[in-house]
């Protein structure tokens, strides 16, 4: 059940994020997704090494960590 309503609050946000960012950002939907579900489960910061996505990092403000090499 638990595991049901954090897997709609990731897709209600990932929506969510998707309208106010994608236009302009050009986040394709897994990226979103990954985004949203990080926020849904109160991560603070996020790892990632795809341009678009760490644009939508910043703008929901998780803090950034790019692997190096």
């Amino acid at each position: 059940m638990q595991v049901d309503l954090l897997w709609r609050a990731a897709l209600k946000r990932a929506a969510e994020l998707s309208r106010r960012h994608t236009r302009v950002l050009g986040t394709r939907s897994l990226d979103v997704l990954h985004v949203a579900s990080a926020l849904e489960l109160g991560f603070r910061v996020f790892i990632s090494v795809d341009t678009r996505q760490q644009n939508l990092v910043k703008a929901v403000g998780l803090k950034l960590l790019v692997p190096s090499g």
